[in-house]
């Protein structure tokens, strides 16, 4: 509510304060800022917090990083960035940019679109690779021209990236058992300890070539919009340890925020479109360490809302679901063999929702039949070819190619230590047969998940399907020929082997799979 805001932040939420008088004003916050945006424009107020990782609990301090947010974010979005104003009280309250005793300094930004943002787009799959491989020559260039010294260079020693991994366990270690569960936060550890003592050459090196660099420091989907312009912004202001970084950590902070978004496609591309640009290739060696940290910094953040007093209990819950998220990404990461998981069912039976769910949690690469088969035919994912059972673009021989094709890529992408989900019926044993054994040749672990659904909502599903804009042209008349053609799954042991009610919440089923299969 409001009246439980500081004075302060609810003088900020009054349209008629502004100079370009609003309708309205909206309110957002973050663990560290109350935003304030007016349509046109965006007013960030710095809270008196001290986080540890950074002070702004006097007022000299929060006008230096007001300051500074707008030096540093003026390098990838120079016309976003507008100004510093001070907010001054009278005796008739508060002011802004008034005369007066000055109280509090804000950051003035052009308010960006924010259905243009990439956290947006990518809820709604409007993202192209295209898009993030634009962004990859962006930062290539970016990261070129940012400052570097010694003192810059420090910041990427052994000792130093220490310090920031180990800040994040012990800023986390309240929340075992509570958001991260003991298993996670060991492993995690022990991935650490590992990477360290078997890389220490790998990090003096990086720093020898100058690959520690002035950064953005906090590079993930919510700080990308795709407007008139690309803009990248509000970069880390308040601790230059953050900012001073390997650039490999601020391309596999992007690479993991993408994997959360279950596009770990795109994370694939945008890595390769930037090694490219920057002609970086030892990025690959890096890339699931400084994912890893970058996850747990997430988790991190989002779980010190937990403890935010100005949070609702709506955000709170959501930020406790992300914090969850992240720390099982993370976990996913840490992993030394990668997994191949493939989906089994009926049309209808909730297999790509299965297959996004999961993807999300664990950073897998989804691999559709039914995307594959439209790109082998020469149409687009939403066109439609509501052709006759085992016909067309469905026929016993198109759909053998369309499974070559996609086990071709799953091999792939498993070959480079990444994990996989084939989304696709595998109604015959012998074809999921060819899945266990890719998975045995390439040392991949492998799973199934067959999805079910009873007939009444499934009549009901497909029909809903055909009148939204969908990939798949599973419809009622293709169900009873599938149905006499599916094999039981009853190849693999139980302990590979798991069943998802699609009528059931399929977060909660996802989370008792994620848990059977933790080491």
């Amino acid at each position: 509510m409001a009246s439980q805001l500081p004075e302060i932040a609810q003088f900020l939420l009054n349209p008629s304060i502004y100079p370009d008088k609003p309708t309205g004003v909206e309110m957002m916050q973050t663990q560290m800022s109350f935003i304030f945006l007016t349509g046109k424009y965006v007013y960030k107020l710095k809270k008196p917090v001290n986080l540890g990782y950074l002070d702004y609990t006097t007022l000299e301090k929060r006008r230096y990083f007001c300051e500074q947010e707008l030096e540093l974010n003026r390098r990838l979005s120079p016309n976003v960035y507008l100004g510093v104003l001070p907010v001054t009280r009278q005796k008739t309250g508060f002011s802004l940019e008034g005369p007066g005793e000055i109280v509090e300094y804000l950051v003035k930004m052009l308010q960006l679109p924010q259905d243009r943002m990439l956290n947006f787009l990518l809820e709604r799959n409007r993202v192209q690779p295209e898009m993030l491989e634009k962004v990859a020559q962006i930062l290539a260039d970016f990261h070129s021209r940012a400052a570097t010294n010694l003192t810059i260079s420090s910041f990427g020693q052994l000792e130093a990236i220490k310090i920031n991994t180990d800040e994040n366990f012990w800023q986390s270690s309240p929340y075992i058992e509570k958001i991260v569960t003991s298993g996670q936060f060991e492993r995690l550890k022990t991935y650490h300890d590992s990477f360290f003592n078997q890389n220490s050459s790998l990090f003096k090196q990086r720093v020898s070539e100058g690959k520690i660099r002035d950064c953005h420091g906090d590079l993930h989907a919510q700080h990308i919009c795709f407007a008139d312009n690309i803009y990248i912004y509000d970069c880390i202001e308040f601790n230059e340890r953050f900012r001073y970084c390997d650039v490999a950590s601020e391309i596999a902070f992007l690479a993991m925020d993408l994997d959360h978004y279950g596009r770990a496609d795109l994370s694939r591309a945008f890595v390769k479109a930037y090694m490219s640009a920057s002609g970086d290739l030892q990025i690959k060696e890096l890339l699931k360490f400084y994912k890893i940290y970058r996850a747990h910094v997430r988790a991190k953040v989002a779980c010190f809302k937990f403890d935010d007093p100005y949070v609702s209990d709506n955000e709170r819950k959501l930020a406790i679901d992300a914090a969850h998220g992240y720390f099982e990404l993370a976990d996913s990461y840490a992993r030394r063999r990668p997994r191949l998981f493939i989906t089994v069912g009926l049309v209808g039976s909730g297999k790509s929702t299965l297959a996004q769910v999961l993807a999300r949690r664990l950073g897998l690469t989804v691999l559709s039949s039914d995307i594959i088969r439209k790109q082998l035919a020469g149409i687009a994912p939403t066109e439609h070819r509501f052709e006759e059972v085992e016909s067309g673009i469905y026929s016993a021989e198109f759909s053998q190619k369309t499974y070559n094709k996609m086990f071709s890529e799953a091999e792939s992408i498993l070959k480079e230590g990444d994990s996989v989900i084939m989304d696709a019926t595998f109604l015959k044993s012998e074809e999921r047969g060819k899945a266990a054994l890719l998975a045995q040749r390439v040392g991949a672990d492998f799973y199934v998940i067959e999805c079910r659904l009873d007939e009444a909502n499934t009549r009901q599903r497909l029909s809903q399907r055909l009148k939204n804009t969908a990939i798949s042209d599973g419809r009622w008349e293709i169900y009873e020929p599938q149905k006499n053609k599916f094999e039981p799954v009853i190849e693999f042991p139980a302990d590979v082997t798991f069943r998802v009610d699609s009528a059931r919440n399929m977060a909660d089923q996802v989370s008792t799979i994620i848990s059977k299969i933790a080491d």
